[in-house]
């Protein structure tokens, strides 16, 4: 028998690394997301100035095939007399003019702007596909505003008064048109009937204000029916325009007086700075990041830097009824941090008046002051300056910095 050969093991393919796959798509990650990055940086920016140019495009367009039409009917419309659908001639007129108005709003990036011009587009993309049974121009359009309207949402955050008088506007303006267009379409079954223009703005005023002389009648049921749409639609538009107007005016009013009663009330075991130096706004912001309760006592005569939800009372400090609103009688402490040594002092000499219990903390901004504010005997006396000096020194002397070195320094005690 023939001798047989040692047994050995298949050859293998070299080891892969199993790390090497992960790496690579830790590095396509990297270089990937770079572009997608500043391309996404990019859209975010031009989002608001894109949808409002679609808006108005896709409005225009809209606009364009029935324009002719629906002036050619309204010049022959003291003529004829039609019923309740013939109003389906002018959809698209709406529709389009509506888009047309709502790319300022987009411009300003107004919430109520991206809903109302989302049902629009989703509209006008709908009967565009119901009358051409193909997509065409318009569709493409309006589909093109739908999907920037979708991807640039967080971009239309914003409610404010120019947005809400936009969408009164457009109410109010689409009312008018149908009023107006309807009037005309049923003119001849009013009596007496109507056949122009101003006869129809007036009626259509008369209605929608629910004021009613009767110097005009309508003699038919569809008339009848158009009168009462106009009277619903009116009553809804005017209480919907006061809300979204006049509501935010006149709650934004009441709702800053009720903070105001309740934050006074409210205010107890917080911090009361006085001033708005570069040390006041620091510390501010330092307190703000301890989430501690903080009130700012501003003077009238100086610029705040202060943003807007700061619990800020503009106010002369040294005024008892200015201290009791900033609740200083259930203070935490004071801190008097003034860029004037006068101010601080004669703020100290107010809280105490009102406080006695309360910690008083004064800053010195010049560190031969001392003596002079030590005689109004605040807690506390903070010189950034002596501090600072003296802790430079040391460090330039290598001399050991303790406890009791910075606290001595820190508030400037003998």
């Amino acid at each position: 028998m023939a001798p047989t050969a040692p047994h050995s093991d298949p050859p293998t393919a070299p080891a892969l690394d199993p790390r090497a796959p992960r790496r690579r798509r830790w590095l396509h990650a990297i270089r990937r997301p770079a572009g997608l990055r500043a391309f996404e940086r990019g859209f975010e920016r031009a989002a608001p100035a894109l949808a409002a140019l679609l808006a108005a495009l896709c409005g225009a367009l809209e606009i364009r095939p029935y324009a002719a039409r629906v002036f050619a009917t309204l010049a022959a419309v003291g003529h004829r007399r039609a019923g309740l659908l013939d109003l389906a001639a002018f959809p698209h007129v709406v529709l389009g003019a509506a888009l047309a108005l709502m790319s300022f709003g987009l411009l300003l990036r107004a919430r109520i702007a991206w809903v109302i011009a989302l049902l629009l587009g989703a509209l006008v993309a709908a009967l565009s596909w119901r009358h051409a049974q193909t997509p065409t121009l318009v569709f493409g359009t309006a589909a093109l505003l739908i999907g920037v309207l979708l991807a640039a949402t967080r971009r239309f955050d914003r409610s404010n008064l120019a947005a809400s008088s936009l969408f009164a506007l457009l109410s109010v303006g689409t009312l008018l048109l149908y009023g107006v267009l309807g009037s005309l379409w049923f003119g001849a079954d009013y009596s007496p009937a109507i056949r122009d223009l101003p006869t129809a703005f007036y009626y259509t005023i008369e209605t929608m204000s629910t004021v009613g002389y009767g110097d005009i009648l309508p003699r038919t049921t569809e008339a009848r029916m158009f009168t009462v749409s106009m009277i619903v639609l009116g009553i809804t538009v005017f209480a919907t325009t006061l809300s979204v107007v006049i509501g935010p005016l006149v709650g934004g009013s009441i709702k800053r007086a009720l903070e105001g009663r309740m934050q006074s009330k409210q205010r107890t075991g917080h911090f009361v700075i006085i001033g708005t130096s570069p040390l006041a706004y620091a510390l501010w912001k330092r307190l703000q990041a301890r989430d501690a309760a903080v009130t700012v006592i501003a003077p009238p005569d100086r610029p705040s830097p202060y943003p807007a939800e700061a619990d800020v009372i503009i106010g002369d400090p040294t005024r008892n009824e200015v201290l009791e609103e900033a609740g200083v009688p259930h203070a935490r402490a004071v801190l008097t941090l003034r860029d004037d040594d006068a101010e601080n002092a004669f703020a100290v000499l107010a809280v105490k008046e009102i406080a006695p219990k309360v910690q008083t903390i004064a800053a010195v901004n010049d560190a031969r002051h001392l003596a002079k504010i030590r005689r109004v005997q605040p807690d506390m006396l903070f010189a950034p300056q002596v501090l600072g000096s003296e802790l430079l020194v040391r460090t330039l002397f290598d001399e050991p910095i303790d406890k009791d070195t910075v606290d001595k320094l820190l508030f400037a005690r003998n």
